[in-house]
């Protein structure tokens, strides 16, 4: 089915088959391709950024593979415990039907967190820093992913005039004259929440686990907006809230207050660099990389000054033979 799509005020149509391609009777969507491609370019990034975070590339790779599929699993447990009335108590086997849709992305968030983090311990890794690894992929994914949303016509927004609205046959059926494009809110806010998030890690980053912290705070902090104008959300039976807008709240909270928690325990009277490289997990029994350096520096100091030493005693003792001989 090929959706015609177009943004009138912009002067933008578009006519989207949400199929990528088929092999027989088999089909890839192009939600599927996207997310793929969004998944590879944070595999990508996290590769190149493993030296700078010291982590290991071998044992990142393993928490990430673990992550994923907790990730896809908590995602689809996540709409399935949340889905209204008994459809998949009386239709158990439809659980397992991903290729049909339905996947929430905070349950893929949680899903993939506990997954990874707890091979990432495993591994040996020091968690607080793959947790701010993976929340830059995160970003990533999201905001590439969206756009999936895109090609299938979901997950948009109510009824709006602004210059930006979505029309298409799928906003038809939810409200006339245009509608909130949600997914490229999203995409645009997580790509540039990336962006800043890449360059406050590089540059400011005072403690492993600090980007992530702010990753929570700021993804929570648009999603809760953002659900607030989509019409396909997740409720919560019986009081009427969305799923989503209360897990970002919670998030948002819990995450500023971790902040200046931390923050606090940083800028205490006396915390300087040992302090900090103490909350990055950094094993100070360990020499650093500029600390080998040094060592390898005063090694070559001392061989020389050695040779030096011994050169002038075999001078000394050929005088001595010398002068006896005289």
């Amino acid at each position: 089915m090929t959706h015609h799509v177009t943004f009138p005020d912009l002067g933008l149509s578009f006519d989207i088959n949400p199929t990528a391609f088929a092999i027989g009777d088999f089909t890839v969507q192009w939600y599927g391709v996207i997310i793929g491609f969004g998944f590879l370019l944070a595999i990508i990034y996290a590769i190149f950024s493993c030296k700078k975070m010291r982590i290991k590339d071998d044992a990142l790779f393993d928490a990430v593979i673990v992550g994923l599929i907790c990730g896809v699993i908590g995602a689809r447990l996540y709409y399935v415990i949340f889905y209204p009335g008994d459809y998949y108590l009386k239709n158990p086997a439809a659980i397992f039907a991903i290729k049909d849709g339905g996947l929430g992305i905070y349950g893929g968030i949680i899903g993939g967190l506990l997954g990874g983090g707890i091979m990432a311990k495993i591994r040996k890794l020091k968690v607080p820093a793959v947790l701010d690894l993976a929340s830059l992929g995160f970003l990533i994914g999201q905001g590439i992913g969206r756009w999936g949303n895109f090609m299938n016509q979901e997950a948009f927004g109510g009824h709006t005039d602004l210059p930006w609205r979505m029309m298409s046959a799928n906003t038809e059926k939810v409200a006339a004259g245009g509608v909130h494009p949600c997914f490229l809110y999203e995409s645009i806010l997580c790509l540039l929440g990336f962006v800043a998030l890449h360059f406050f890690t590089r540059k400011m980053r005072r403690y492993d686990g600090q980007t992530f912290l702010l990753y929570i705070a700021w993804y929570g902090f648009i999603r809760f907006f953002i659900e607030g104008l989509r019409t396909d959300s997740l409720m919560i039976p019986y009081i009427n809230l969305k799923v989503s807008q209360v897990v970002a709240a919670a998030s948002v909270i819990a995450a500023v207050i971790a902040l200046i928690v931390l923050r606090r325990r940083t800028s205490l009277s006396g915390c300087g660099n040992k302090a900090i490289m103490e909350l990055n997990g950094i094993d100070l029994s360990l020499p650093m990389e500029d600390d080998k350096k040094a060592e390898n520096k005063e090694k070559e100091t001392e061989e020389t000054s050695d040779s030096e030493n011994k050169e002038e005693e075999t001078k000394d003792e050929e005088k001595a033979e010398e002068s006896k001989g005289e």
